[in-house]
């Protein structure tokens, strides 16, 4: 009954604004050409003028009518500026408390069981900042306020709360106006307009949201550094924690522009990506491939095979590529780009103290860049066999002869592929429905049957449940499975580096996926501190660390003068299975789940003249557009060298080019290339003018009388 009663009052003073277009005397207008009897009704009823005021700034605050800023302007014209800033400012304050009330008392439930995912970020912000939260949305209006006080209506803020953070955070916006009001009530020709005090008034309306922002910096800051002591001198201008892809591209960006840096780095220069990703996987992928082709070798009218592999040999080959490419990452190149480079533990002290044997170095700026480490999942009996990670699969000597791969991702696939063509035999267990969840359903369907053609033993819809010796028991739909093994190895997902850098001294945030929370400067909760690369995701990739990096260097070595936002809009992955898988920008999986709408190019490998005579017309490429545009929304390669084929895409993407211009590119011929030229065609004969097209057939008719 009281919510029929409330909203019964809120529909009929809603219908009687409308009804008698009371909106009419709310604008600029109506109150420049009835300012003197305003102020003549106010020197003769100064009290009934207030409460008239106030009552109907309240109820138009309360229930989100249209005209709040005029009548803060009114406010300061009639009243001037003191009295007319605290009337706006108490008005104002209640009215949205109301409005706020309201909101909890009719919608607060309903919406909160219905919507309570999008409300996240606002009880998110509520809990992890409390009144502070409201205060920046207060003082930086991101959304409008009648928006913030149904929205906080729904979230779990105290009433008494909202209306002190309110009156305080509205205030500064409060002053601008009613002083912009007052300016106003003085013009009464066009040389007003000109006045110092109109042009000082308009200017504080234009600076009000960037000197607010500023405020809220401030107020951060001081928030946050509040117990920590900052030095009155620092030794480096940045230090960066971490030697991986993203740290070496920090510190590299740091001393081109003759920062001073130092790179702290426990084990080994180059990362993950030198050390035991990247660079060992396709190293022992090539000698895979190999492999494989020598066995095919018939196909091409030549009688080889294959006597005998010598998988010692090809993992030494392996740490002979490792140590190859090392130097492109070692302490003496970086030293001699300018790097201070330092082999030990780091340990965070302060937002601008780190440690390191012993010795406590101060910085401006922090980096960390600590990277991510192999998921093991909490399986029954894992602690009793000696599994296998991307960390320590290129220790072993000897081909295991039954290799179970736990994950059907990109690092399990590859793997899987190469062992499999090794000679080993070769068995995937994936939870899921199909291996490469992320990729689209015809993808993974592609890559299946590849895969299951060269001998590996795909199983999905099968959830490691326990290790016996030798024996991994599977939970499927139809029961538990037993399959052997001699080695297995984890490929379910790497988890971000956290531990043993002092990270928890500073109370930094981390999301729910175990990730350091960063916002679109990849600054963490402390302004000086940066974070890039697999420690903050959300792209687990080399090139999308390096990418990070850039922005991590340049916003902390040149900011609060300049500062760049991290750009996701163009993230090319791959995944270097035969055939690789190649994306950029959305996949038909993604696109659906945000609801865009879009069209689908696709063009077939076993058409391609040069997939044709390499024997490897297998395949496609599908390309996402927009809606009736060339406009390149994402494009998914599955073929022989995907990867390097995607490239166009992505140039394409990130210079806005579409369809259009990669159709009206040369492309040599006969090459891979040509597939991209070839789907650009077949959009553009999907997307023909059938309309025009009937009259040049008519023309050319014409023509030929």
């Amino acid at each position: 009954m009281k919510k029929i009663l409330l909203l019964s009052i809120i529909v009929i003073i809603l219908a009687v604004f409308f009804y008698f277009d009371l909106g009419l005397y709310l604008n600029l207008d109506y109150i420049k050409a009835n300012q003197a009897r305003f102020i003549e009704y106010y020197n003769q009823n100064t009290a009934l003028t207030i409460l008239i005021y106030s009552s109907i700034y309240i109820i138009a605050t309360a229930i989100s009518l249209p005209g709040a800023a005029i009548l803060t302007l009114l406010g300061g014209s009639i009243f001037g500026f003191t009295k007319g800033l605290i009337l706006v400012s108490f008005a104002s304050s209640i009215g949205a408390t109301l409005a706020f009330l309201i909101s909890r008392t009719v919608l607060r439930d309903s919406i909160q069981s219905k919507f309570g995912d999008k409300l996240k970020t606002f009880n998110d912000g509520i809990e992890k900042e409390g009144a502070f939260y409201l205060f920046t949305l207060r003082l930086v209006p991101i959304f409008p306020f009648f928006m913030i006080n149904m929205v906080m209506g729904l979230t779990t803020i105290r009433t008494a709360s909202f209306y002190i953070v309110s009156q305080l955070g509205m205030l500064p916006g409060t002053a601008v106006y009613v002083n912009a009001g007052v300016q106003l009530s003085k013009i009464d020709s066009l040389s007003g307009i000109l006045s110092i005090e109109m042009l000082l008034s308009f200017a504080l309306l234009g600076m009000l949201p960037i000197g607010s922002k500023k405020i809220i910096m401030i107020l951060k800051s001081r928030k946050i550094y509040k117990k920590w002591n900052k030095p009155k001198n620092f030794d480096y201008n940045m230090v960066v924690i971490g030697a991986g892809a993203a740290g070496l591209v920090t510190s590299y960006i740091a001393a081109a522009v003759k920062a001073k840096v130092a790179l702290i780095e426990k084990d080994k220069m180059g990362g993950d990506c030198l050390n035991t990703g990247c660079v060992p996987s396709k190293a022992l992928i090539k000698s895979a491939k190999v492999a494989h082709t020598i066995t095919k070798s018939k196909e091409f009218g030549i009688n080889a095979s294959i006597e005998s592999i010598d998988f010692q040999k090809a993992m030494n080959r392996v740490h002979e590529i490792i140590a190859k490419v090392e130097p492109h990452d070692s302490i003496e190149r970086y030293t001699e780009l300018g790097v201070d480079c330092i082999t030990g533990n780091a340990k965070i002290i302060s937002p601008w103290e780190v440690e390191v044997n012993g010795k406590i170095i101060t910085t401006k700026n922090i980096t960390i860049s600590t990277g991510a480490s192999p998921f093991v999942p909490p399986i029954k009996g894992i602690q009793d066999i000696k599994y296998l990670t991307s960390n320590n699969l290129w220790k072993i000597n000897e081909k295991p002869e039954r290799f179970v791969v736990l994950g059907g991702g990109p690092i399990g696939l590859e793997m899987a592929q190469s062992f499999n063509r090794l000679g080993s035999s070769v068995t995937v267990i994936e939870m899921g429905s199909r291996i490469m969840p992320r990729e689209d359903y015809d993808v993974s369907v592609e890559v299946t049957k590849r895969l299951e053609a060269e001998g590996v033993n795909i199983l999905t819809g099968h959830q490691a449940q326990e290790f016996k010796e030798n024996l991994l028991i599977c939970k499927t739909d139809k029961g538990d499975v037993e399959v052997p093994f001699d080695q297995v190895l984890i490929a379910v997902g790497r988890k971000a580096n956290l531990n043993g850098f002092g990270l928890e001294n500073l109370n930094i945030t981390t999301r729910k996926n175990g990730t350091i929370e960063a916002n679109e400067f990849l600054q963490t909760d402390y302004p000086n501190i940066y974070v890039c690369g697999d420690v903050t995701g959300p792209y687990q990739l080399t090139h999308t660390a390096a990418h990070q990096a850039w922005y991590c260097a340049v916003n902390a070595l040149f900011s609060p003068f300049k500062k760049f936002k991290v750009d996701y809009s163009v993230i090319p992955w791959c995944t270097y299975t035969d055939p690789e898988v190649a994306t950029v920008g959305l996949t038909e999986l993604t696109a659906n789940e945000q609801g865009i709408e879009f069209d689908i190019t696709k063009y077939g490998m076993d058409d391609l003249d040069r997939a044709i005579a390499d024997s490897s017309d297998y395949g496609f490429v599908k390309v996402l557009t927009k809606k009736g545009s060339d406009n390149i929304l994402g494009a998914t390669i599955v073929g022989v060298g995907a990867g390097e084929l995607l490239t166009e895409f992505v140039t394409a993407m990130k210079f806005k080019k579409g369809l259009n211009s990669i159709l009206g590119t040369i492309h040599s011929y006969p090459t891979m290339s040509e597939a991209n030229k070839y789907a650009a065609g077949i959009w553009k004969k999907n997307n023909a003018p059938v309309g025009l097209l009937i009259w040049v057939e008519k023309f050319h008719a014409w023509r030929r009388k």
